[in-house]
């Protein structure tokens, strides 16, 4: 499993957490007016994370980068290919070697993840149920068009997404709000009518410079960790929500 972030790493920090709901996750927070969900993809949609780990021990040791894997995690979960690389290889480089090497550690992450392909408990019960409410579903993502497609061809998802957006699209990566502002304007929505899905620091951070309410999928960090005044829920799964009755305690936007 992946290890959380150090403890020194400094994230906004919001007011505490509603009471813990019998399962574990918090308590909804009041929500108003609400049109659309956007969710992350890694550890989000896809119990992903753990493959990602292995990638990157992978990629490092046939490049002789010696970095503590929990500090590559911390460096560079949220942020597109290039800004990983960059981080990983601590010089400036351009964009082809940098994309070329994303590349590289994206192929040993497929080929590791493929035959163990997980969703995040629930995920398919609880899209198909958003959709049927009348919520509009996008999905901003750090990751490329080839995990992209990867994901979405695994899932078979009977709906598409309505709007999907990745890091190799030339917006900076997380905590930026760049790839979530760019969901709600491609479903032509308001930001502060979405609710951003995440299980990363960074993730909740650009939810919160992009103006939207977020629910904090705690796959990989600690409810802490993802903790602010715009998270309205923190769980470790979709089967808490539904346990939660989430979707019913929202207002669903008409126009």
């Amino acid at each position: 499993m992946r290890k959380t972030a150090d403890a020194d790493t400094q994230f906004p920090a919001g007011p505490p957490r509603g009471k813990l709901a019998p399962l574990g996750g918090s308590a909804v927070h009041a929500v108003t007016s609400v049109g659309a969900i956007i969710f992350d993809m890694d550890g989000t949609m896809i119990d992903s994370m753990p493959w990602h780990a292995r990638s990157w021990i992978v990629f490092m040791q046939r490049h002789g980068i010696t970095m503590d894997l929990a500090e590559v995690l911390r460096r560079t979960n949220g942020r597109n290919g290039a800004e990983c690389i960059r981080v990983l290889f601590q010089r400036e480089m351009d964009d082809g070697e940098a994309w070329s090497l994303i590349h590289e550690k994206e192929v040993i992450y497929r080929e590791l993840f493929a035959p163990r392909f997980t969703e995040v408990e629930g995920f398919q019960a609880f899209y198909a149920q958003a959709l049927a409410r009348g919520l509009k579903v996008g999905v901003g993502t750090a990751g490329d068009q080839a995990n992209i497609g990867f994901v979405l061809s695994h899932l078979r998802l009977p709906t598409a997404p309505l709007a999907v957006v990745g890091g190799d699209e030339g917006l900076p990566g997380k905590p930026e709000p760049a790839i979530f502002l760019e969901v709600a304007r491609r479903m032509k929505i308001r930001p502060e009518a979405c609710i951003v899905f995440e299980d990363a620091p960074f993730g909740i951070e650009a939810a919160r410079r992009s103006g939207m309410r977020a629910v904090a999928l705690c796959t990989s960090h600690t409810a802490a960790q993802l903790d602010g005044p715009h998270v309205i829920a923190q769980v470790g799964n979709y089967t808490e929500l539904f346990d939660m009755n989430f979707l019913e305690t929202l207002h669903v936007a008409t126009a």
